[in-house]
């Protein structure tokens, strides 16, 4: 009960924050297309470009967040979690259009060596993009370290990068129009372009993973390993899986019992063992299979019959 009241409120949780993003980038939207039309920049054009993504990135991501968090059916025995993932790859694959078309767009304006204009209105929009954007950032911080969800994550990457964006935009703007110095706005469009592209690579590890069930962090299956050996009636632990789907823990392993054990008794130790774990690993779900003390089910196996007891 307790692991599905913790998803209900993770999955709240990113929910709220998904719907967050949607109203920031609406917001966003709006001041920067005055600004790009009054300035012609194309720096600002790209950051404008850029928050229209963010429009349609972050509602992907709300339905993402939104589905993942529907419950276990017969179709989806293991939950929906993986949907997060998509969001997080289609997120992905729109950081990179916008930034092939803004990176085109800056090349294009400085061979034809096109100015600026009014650099004081986008300078001011700016400013106030990094403001809502910093607010914005500190929320999905706060709800990615409760959820774990991948595709505010995701998400998160892109207005971190917008940060860097909506400062370039500042700087292409003063040196172009106040320091005279000619394709420096197109240059910062290009940089802006190339940085787009490199955090659209870095958002899409962890998705990536979270689909080809990745194991996790050595770090992480270290601690679980130890906190299930704490019990005294278990004789060892062997073929240890884990996965992440969207905010949600799976795992399972072995575990060798004396085997005079009954079945009774062997079924009380893995409550016991679960109860432990759920305590420490909150919103995982965990499957265990009971083996006679000395047991070889796959000999020759290094990876499953491998005994992972800290000693």
């Amino acid at each position: 009960m307790s692991t599905q009241h913790d998803a209900a409120a993770d999955g709240r949780l990113a929910r709220r924050a998904a719907i967050a993003s949607v109203s920031v980038a609406l917001f966003l939207l709006v001041l920067k297309g005055y600004a790009a039309l009054a300035t012609g920049s194309v720096a600002m054009l790209g950051s404008l470009a850029d928050t229209a993504l963010d429009v349609l990135a972050s509602l992907i991501t709300l339905y993402g967040v939104r589905l993942a968090a529907e419950p276990a059916d017969e179709g989806h025995r293991f939950g929906h979690g993986k949907a997060e993932a998509l969001a997080a790859l289609a997120q992905v694959a729109l950081i990179t259009v916008s930034a092939v078309g803004i990176g085109w767009r800056a090349v294009d304006r400085l061979i034809a060596g096109s100015a600026t204009a009014q650099a004081e209105y986008g300078i001011g929009v700016s400013l106030l993009a990094i403001a809502t954007t910093l607010a914005l950032l500190s929320y999905q911080r706060r709800v990615i370290a409760r959820t774990g969800s991948v595709a505010i994550e995701a998400d998160h990457v892109h207005y971190q990068s917008d940060l860097l964006l909506n400062a370039s935009v500042i700087a292409a703007l003063v040196v172009d129009q106040y320091l005279g110095v000619s394709g420096a706005d197109s240059l910062f469009g290009i940089v802006i372009a190339l940085w787009l592209l490199f955090g659209a690579w870095r958002a899409s590890a962890r998705a990536i993973d979270q689909l080809m069930d990745s194991e996790w962090p050595e770090d992480k299956r270290r601690r679980f390993i130890e906190a299930a050996a704490r019990h005294p009636e278990l004789k060892g632990i062997h073929d240890l899986r884990t996965r992440t789907s969207g905010a949600h823990d799976f795992v399972q392993f072995h575990v060798w019992v004396d085997p005079k054990m009954t079945v009774a008794e062997a079924h009380r130790v893995m409550d016991e063992v679960e109860h432990k774990l759920e305590e420490e690993f909150p919103g995982c779900e965990i499957l265990i299979h009971v083996d006679p003390e000395g047991q070889i089910d796959q000999p020759g196996n290094t990876l499953a019959e491998t005994d992972l007891t800290p000693r």
